[in-house]
């Protein structure tokens, strides 16, 4: 059975030579119409274009998954009916190397490929949020430190104003909430 498309979707389909972005609510068919949109450029007649050279960004893991398998599934039923297509089954290996990911995923490749042009130190890696909150908490508290060495007047006002009824300053969890 066909898809009915709205004139939104197949807008978002049949648009070509420029980049789009795709913003619609949870269970809208975003990711049915982009797998459209991919399959009709891999397949088109005049201008097909490989599954390898298209970037394709999703917000989870999951979505990004669930992407790459709804176009593999969609390549394996077009060469079913042209078994002998070899743009199609170079589709097939391609997928594989295809960028279907999360932005963060993206991002984080980016950085990997231009660690040099960037400054960062190649050996760089992401913590977790253990040690995320750790490395948030030593920084506060080095910045807390250096606040009180410098005994500024309204500084030590604005300490004095969140200091709890224990005695215990809750200035922490105040610059915490305000960075969240």
């Amino acid at each position: 059975m066909a898809i009915e498309w709205s004139d939104e979707q197949l807008k978002v389909i049949r648009t070509r030579d420029r980049n789009i972005l795709v913003s619609a609510a949870a269970g809208s068919g975003k990711t049915a119409v982009l797998v459209e949109r991919i399959i009709k450029r891999i397949l088109d007649e005049n201008n097909p274009i490989d599954v390898d050279k298209l970037l394709i960004v999703t917000f989870t893991n999951a979505a990004a998954a669930e992407m790459r398998e709804r176009i593999l599934k969609s390549i394996t039923d077009a060469l079913k009916g042209q078994p002998d297509n070899e743009h199609l089954q170079k589709q097939m290996t391609y997928i594989h190397n295809a960028m279907i990911t999360t932005i963060d995923s993206f991002c984080l490749n980016v950085v990997k490929e231009h660690f040099g042009e960037i400054g960062i130190d190649p050996g760089f890696r992401i913590g977790d949020n253990d040690e995320l909150e750790l490395l948030k908490s030593d920084v506060i508290q080095e910045m807390l430190d250096e606040k009180f060495e410098e005994s500024d007047e309204t500084f030590m006002e604005f300490i004095y104003d969140y200091i709890s009824k224990q005695g215990k300053s809750d200035i922490e969890k105040v610059i915490l909430r305000l960075y969240t």
